[in-house]
């Protein structure tokens, strides 16, 4: 069924399930977007999660641009270099990847969730105080079969819960640290830097463990197995029950979609209110995309 946004403009949108996930249609990112269409844009993807745009095939520039219409753009990643004179576009060649890893001449350290370690759950850069909005996906090399991306509703599976246990973690705080994932990257390049302040240490920070949506005032689940590491003030055995019981929770199929790539296509998600899986089953096979981040706010 397809379904528009309550806004002037009627965008074409096919829903992909029940709770997340849509497709827009109508829209072409070669052209200057109206402020009515952006407008549009941004309400889809209030009311879903994570939108795709098929076939667009943007150019860096023109990816860097469609971004700017919702937000400040940040650098490509807190710790790893952007792609070349696009400092805000990172690229994860996946080959490259491998060939890394699997390389003994190289350190196979900072390559979890984005290179080496992708088989996880996880919400883009929840281990800083601030982290993305959103997250814009470019498919530039997509292979002929697997390679798809799963997306979790948060916001849906805590709807889920008992009142009880809503009650239980609406009081909770985590403690989400990038040490594991990029520690040791960090330490080799000898600086990081995020939203224009450089460092040279990745500190743990802390954030709820259910957040408000800054826009839509809904409540959403706001922990991942990729960079949340304990929920403070309770004991390991708790915290580990508590996390282990909200991973398996947030990735209820009826919370989650499943997007089919193809080469152009553009998928835009709110990173306030999703986590993501990158599934590895291609094999040999070339895959490489191209990201832009847009800067977020200090979950509350």
């Amino acid at each position: 069924m397809t379904t528009t946004t309550e806004t002037p403009v009627q965008l074409d949108i096919a829903p992909l399930s029940g709770t997340i996930g849509a497709e827009i249609r109508n829209v072409d990112l070669h052209q200057d977007l109206s402020a009515e269409v952006v407008a549009a844009i941004r309400q889809a993807l209030l009311d879903y999660k994570v939108i795709f745009l098929p076939g667009q095939h943007l150019s860096p520039e023109e990816h860097k641009s469609f971004a700017t219409y919702f937000g400040e753009i940040t650098n490509a990643h807190p710790v790893i270099p952007g792609l070349g004179e696009h400092r805000e576009v990172f690229e994860i060649d996946y080959t490259q990847a491998r060939q890394i890893v699997e390389s003994e001449k190289k350190p196979k350290v900072g390559l979890s969730n984005d290179y080496g370690d992708r088989d996880k759950w996880h919400t883009d850069v929840t281990f800083v105080e601030t982290p993305p909005l959103g997250s814009i996906l470019n498919a530039i090399v997509i292979p002929p079969a697997g390679g798809d991306t799963l997306w979790a509703d948060t916001n849906a599976a805590y709807e889920g819960l008992s009142q009880p246990i809503k009650d239980l973690v609406d009081g909770l705080t985590a403690i989400h640290d990038g040490n594991h994932a990029f520690g040791k990257l960090l330490d080799l390049i000898g600086e990081g830097e995020w939203e224009g302040k450089k460092f040279t240490k990745l500190e743990p920070v802390e954030h709820p463990v259910v957040r408000t949506h800054p826009e839509t005032g809904r409540r959403s689940l706001f922990v991942n197995p990729g960079f949340t590491i304990k929920i403070k003030d309770v004991t390991t055995k708790e915290s580990d029950t508590i996390l282990r019981f909200l991973y398996d929770h947030m990735a209820t199929p009826e919370f989650v979609v499943r997007y089919r790539w193809e080469e152009g296509d553009l998928g835009f998600w709110d990173n306030r209110t999703t986590m993501h899986y990158a599934i590895t089953d291609y094999g040999e096979a070339h895959r490489v995309i191209q990201r832009v981040t847009i800067k977020g706010d200090k979950p509350f």
